[in-house]
């Protein structure tokens, strides 16, 4: 399995994990047991997917059956909005290990540049955007008191490494004046409608890992069929994804895994169908060329599925 080193103890991240979102609660240890059968060792989750209990039970059936060690997985996690404040850091983490049944993380994220007002867990778990009635309510941490937070959680070794998850090229700049803990990875949304070229080259030439998310564009954003995103023909379907597929007799799934792994870039793709997840596991087993990788580039037209503000823009924000 083709990987990548990552933090300051250079551990081995798999170029092609295995993402938890979208994933119920009930089925989440299944999906994650057979995972593994199939060979991943890499998994992305979050408190948000509201998932982890049943991830965890997963991982220790499978190291309880023989399958794996903890040492042999890369397990991320990612720290929600409203538990920003540095004296919430350490105990929603602490949580969140005993959900995943491990001692630590090996990488934790900050999901969002985004605080919002802390929700009790026994109120409501996971929280996420509302504090009540359809209220958002931002919260006062800044990105920096939560940042050297979980510089903390890396010192006292239940995080490995840390990293962010949706920032800006901006907002990275910022957060390396005074980050004593470099960021170690950077997870964005990208795929070749939203290629994001220049803030990939930033992280990458500044030694974070970028992991992409949504790699096969809209399709896991249902309501992408009812906005301008709509217009955009699927990227499993589009010319000059098919005919390249069909040049290295592969799927187009593949071919747009490749597309990023083989520039570096780590993918996270989510599927439960056993076959599905052998085809996006064995997509670095082939190269592309370099003419086609442009041509894949050049599909970029900035198009985003995932933006929190047009979503929280439906409601009305009270400071």
């Amino acid at each position: 399995m083709k990987s990548i080193l990552i933090g300051r103890g250079g551990k081995k991240l798999p170029l092609v994990g295995f993402g938890l979102w979208r994933i119920d609660n009930d089925s989440c240890a299944d999906a994650v047991y057979n995972a593994i059968k199939a060979g991943y060792r890499l998994f992305d989750g979050a408190c948000d997917y509201g998932n982890e209990a049943g991830a965890g039970d997963g991982i220790t059936r499978a190291i309880k059956d023989g399958l794996v060690k903890r040492e042999d997985l890369f397990i991320v996690s990612k720290l929600w909005n409203t538990y920003h404040e540095a004296h919430r850091v350490e105990e929603i983490v602490s949580k969140q290990l005993a959900d995943w049944q491990v001692d630590y993380f090996d990488l934790y994220l900050m999901h969002f540049p985004i605080a919002l007002k802390y929700v009790e867990p026994a109120t409501r778990y996971p929280p996420g955007w509302f504090y009540e009635d359809n209220r958002v309510e931002p919260g006062t941490a800044s990105i920096q008191e939560t940042w050297q937070a979980m510089e903390k959680l890396v010192d006292q070794g239940s995080v490995k490494s840390i990293g962010v998850s949706n920032f800006s090229g901006s907002l990275l700049m910022d957060l390396l004046r005074y980050a004593r803990i470099q960021p170690a990875a950077l997870q964005i949304e990208h795929h070749p409608y939203l290629a994001q070229k220049h803030l990939v080259k930033f992280a990458q030439e500044n030694g974070m890992v970028v992991m992409a998310f949504s790699s096969f564009g809209g399709l896991s954003y249902p309501q992408a069929e009812n906005t301008e995103s709509g217009k955009f023909l699927s990227l499993l379907e589009h010319p000059v994804v098919v005919s390249i597929a069909e040049r290295v007799h592969q799927s187009p799934s593949q071919v747009l895994l490749r597309w990023a792994t083989q520039r570096g870039i780590v993918v996270i793709p989510r599927s439960t169908n056993i076959e599905r997840m052998g085809l996006n596991l064995t997509s670095t087993a082939f190269d592309l060329e370099e003419g086609e990788i442009e041509r894949i580039s050049s599909l970029d037209v900035g198009l985003r599925f995932n933006d929190p503000m047009q979503f929280l823009g439906q409601f009305p924000i009270y400071y």
